[in-house]
Order: C-alpha cells, then sequence, then structure tokens
C-alpha cells in the first residue's frame, strides 16, 4: 500500500494502520440489518464485533439488492419482512456505535439513500449521528456519486469505493479519485457469494497493482468463505471482506455468528 489519504475517517484510518502494525490484514464482516428482526439483528452484530470483526459493514434493507447473490438478498427479504427501513438501519447504527468503537460503514443501493437525501436533506446528519464512519453505495458509479459522496465527506464520513477484475484502468482511476477509508477490490465477476479461487495468480497481480497506487487501504472481498481462504488473501491485501458467510451463520444464530468471525479471524495474520 502506498502512503495513505489523510481526509479520511479517524477510526477507518487508525483500525488499518493497527491492523498493518500487528502484521495482519484487518476482518471487514457484512450483516443486513433487521436479518432476521430488529432485536436478533443486534445481538448477531454485537456477537461478530465482541468475536473479532476490524470493520463492520451493516447492510441497508433494499427490495432490488441486484449485486447480491441468493444469501444476502434472502437476507433483505427478511429484513423488510420484519420492518427494516433507512431510519432503523440507523437505529442499529447508533446501538452499535454506544457500545463498540470499531469502524461502521453503511453499505447499501443509491434508492433509499438519494430518496432520503431529497426529502429533507437530513441524511448526512443523521448518519454522522448514528456514528457512521463511510459509506459504500454499491450501484452508484464515481461519475455519479457527487450526490451523496460530496455531503457525505464535507460531513468527515468516507467515501469507499470499488474495483472489479473487468475495471479497466482509467475506470479503476476514477473510482480511487474519489475514494477513501479503503478501497474495496472485487475478488471476482458475478454477485456475492460466489466461488473464488484465491491461489489465482491473475488475482493477486490485480490487489498488487492496485495496492501500489491506491494511497488507501485495499480489502478484497466477494466469494471468501472460510478461514483458509482469509489466510491465503491476507498476504495479498490490507483487509477482506466477508459477507455471505456471515450471513449464513448468523441464521443459526449469535453464538455460530460468532465462532465462525473468530474462525475468520485466526487466518489474519501474514
Amino acid at each position: 500500500m502506498s502512503a495513505a489519504n489523510t481526509d479520511t475517517s479517524p477510526r477507518i484510518a487508525a483500525r488499518f494502520a493497527a491492523c498493518a502494525a500487528a502484521d495482519r490484514a484487518a476482518l471487514v464482516g457484512y450483516l443486513t440489518a433487521f436479518d432476521p428482526d430488529r432485536d436478533g439483528s443486534l445481538e448477531r452484530i454485537f456477537a461478530a464485533c465482541e468475536a473479532g470483526l476490524d470493520v463492520l459493514e451493516l447492510g441497508v434493507p433494499f427490495s432490488d439488492p441486484a449485486a447480491d447473490g441468493p444469501t444476502i438478498q434472502a437476507a433483505m427479504t427478511r429484513a423488510l419482512d420484519a420492518g427494516a427501513s433507512l431510519e432503523g438501519t440507523l437505529e442499529i447504527a447508533a446501538a452499535v456505535r454506544a457500545r463498540f468503537d470499531l469502524p461502521i460503514v453503511l453499505f447499501g443501493y443509491a434508492n433509499p439513500l438519494i430518496r432520503r437525501m431529497h426529502r429533507d436533506g437530513g441524511l448526512i446528519d443523521a448518519l454522522v449521528g448514528a456514528g457512521v464512519d463511510g459509506l459504500l453505495v454499491v450501484d452508484l458509479p464515481p461519475e455519479h456519486c457527487a450526490v451523496l459522496r460530496d455531503p457525505a465527506r464535507a460531513a468527515g464520513l468516507d467515501w469507499i469505493g470499488l474495483c472489479a477484475p473487468t475495471s479497466t484502468e482509467g475506470r479503476i482511476a476514477s473510482v480511487l479519485a474519489v475514494t477513501t477509508g479503503f478501497v474495496y477490490a472485487v475478488s471476482l465477476t458475478g454477485v456475492t457469494g460466489a466461488k473464488l479461487d484465491v491461489d489465482d495468480p491473475e488475482l493477486h497481480a490485480q490487489l498488487a497493482a492496485l495496492r501500489a497506487r491506491a494511497g488507501v487501504p485495499v480489502a478484497v472481498g466477494f466469494g471468501v468463505r472460510t478461514g483458509e481462504q482469509v489466510k491465503a488473501l491476507a498476504r495479498h491485501a490490507d483487509g477482506v471482506v466477508v459477507g455471505s458467510a456471515l450471513v449464513e451463520a448468523g441464521q443459526a444464530g449469535p453464538e455460530a455468528l460468532a465462532a465462525k468471525v473468530r474462525e475468520l479471524a485466526a487466518g489474519l495474520g501474514r
């Protein structure tokens, strides 16, 4: 990783710096708010944080999660059936912030966030008030992100960009130009939870090239499911993102989720 940007969330920058100082990658874990319901979601998120998450990606339930695979789509359906909303998701973020100091990245789709922004302009204040540190809007490309990114950055929130294996040099440059905090390196084409080859030399080369130019930590995700996969990827990235495997474990309860986090965290060392 080259020298990190200085205009970044203190929590995100500090957490990645602490992990680097400990010679390990950061574990970035995704969980869907309100899955299976509000209280059950909080129990699972608390358990995951206590078990060793470094960064929480908190998913905002949405009715058309096109970038997500069947596991997270099902989680979003359960959450919406349980009454999930953006406001409710921010209440969960605030509850996590009251108990933990780890960075919280709100992971969502553009539609509900932009609708909230246009309704009364209070979205960014609500994010800051809930203790959110960054935004990752999966379907908002860099050329269209100013509507959310600019006010978020003005309030001190990080904007997490995504680079895919199919991204051109020009696209990567555009993503990095608007990214702070860390960049999410998508490990494969397709949707979350797909099959991943962690020994693919082309993936390793892509990660090395991205780390050399990014200026922020690089976290790799999509398809990561096991501690062995985390161990293989930790040598090639500053962070490893796990989503579908955590959501699946959470269906068996907080204890099963905590055990999965511990398994994954055991592979972070280099």
